[in-house]
């Protein structure tokens, strides 16, 4: 077994895979991408190539397990490109606890990550319009979360963590500096989008965390939509503005100090471009865009940093600097972008 990350135990490993209809193992091995908490190998069988995943804690509850795996479920019936659950051999049931833990087994899909192609762009957002369409009519016995990054007292409460560092060192003081600014950058954006409506749009089940890290493509297609472990109730528009932020985003280099403050407007608008080809969107709901983007960008930031001081391993006052040019930019840039939205 590779070293780094979570890993399983020979025993444990034996357990797991005894619940499962898999035939003769022929090969295993191990997986190391996205979460390094989650514990990922390969096993490939008479019966064809798998992926068996443990759940790290903090995203083992169960409630929220079978959500998404009913979610996803749905979703492959429906003809999405969702990897397909396996169930257990004793019963007809795809989610596995044993002393502690919560097991998964899905068909192993072969894809490449993201490319930056107008093809794979304009897939991606079409794929969003069609989870979002089918996603519509879903009704389930496990009731969803109800939350969203606009006009969130979460968000505002972490704000306030990092506007509260009043002495100590360099850092802290950028903290406070940032803090304050994005607060301002914040409730501006609340604002404009509660004019706008936002209390009347509808809510349905959405992604919550559409970006192109949880998709694969093959030849400018989505063939796998990944991690729907932030699925929850929220008008659409959300997930949208998440989704356009994330195909745009400019970065590249090691230090976010070091990126521009500019979005790729063209593939924002290209991911726009594909959504609207397959669902409607009313004028005051693609005005909202460039405040929604403002929003969750800055509610993704602000949540382990407050309670860090980091993202990752990355500096929390470069990284919040990094937020504020790019929040700054739409802002500047918003008659330009909603232009170019409603194109």
């Amino acid at each position: 077994m590779a070293r780094g990350g979570a890993s399983f135990a020979k025993e444990e490993l034996a357990r797991v895979l005894s619940h499962y209809e898999l035939g003769v193992i022929q090969c295993i091995d191990r997986l190391i991408i996205g979460n390094r908490r989650a514990a990922k190998l390969i096993i490939v069988s008479e019966r064809g190539r798998f992926l068996l995943k443990r759940r790290p804690k903090g995203s083992d509850d169960a409630h929220r397990v079978a959500l998404s795996h009913s979610v996803q479920m749905y979703l492959a019936r429906s003809g999405l490109p969702v990897p397909l659950l396996i169930p257990r051999r004793d019963e007809d049931n795809t989610v596995l606890s044993l002393e502690g833990h919560i097991y998964e087994l899905f068909e192993f899909i072969d894809g490449e990550r993201y490319d930056g192609s107008s093809p794979a762009t304009t897939d991606a957002g079409q794929q969003l319009a069609r989870l979002h369409i089918e996603l519509a009519t879903f009704s389930s016995d496990w009731k969803p979360p109800q939350a969203s990054f606009h006009d969130s007292t979460t968000v505002r409460r972490h704000l306030r963590t990092l506007a509260s560092q009043k002495t100590g060192s360099e850092s802290k003081i950028q903290l406070r500096q940032i803090g304050e600014e994005l607060t301002t950058l914040y409730n501006a954006s609340s604002t404009r989008v509660n004019e706008l409506g936002f209390d009347s749009w509808p809510e349905q089940l959405v992604h919550g965390d559409w970006h192109p890290g949880n998709m694969l493509f093959k030849d400018g297609k989505v063939r796998a939509v990944l991690d729907f472990d932030s699925i929850k109730l929220s008008p659409s528009v959300t997930d949208l503005a998440n989704g356009m932020l994330q195909i745009s985003i400019v970065g590249g280099r090691p230090n976010p100090a070091d990126w521009p403050g500019y979005l790729d407007q063209a593939k924002l608008v290209q991911f726009l471009s594909g959504y609207r080809g397959l669902q409607t969107i009313e004028q005051n709901r693609l005005n909202s865009l460039p405040d929604l983007m403002i929003e969750t960008m800055i509610a993704e930031a602000v949540l382990p940093i407050a309670a860090t001081g980091f993202f990752g391993n990355l500096s929390g006052p470069g990284f919040l600097k990094m937020i504020k040019r790019k929040c700054q930019w739409i802002d500047h840039n918003r008659t330009t972008l909603t232009k170019a939205i409603h194109d």
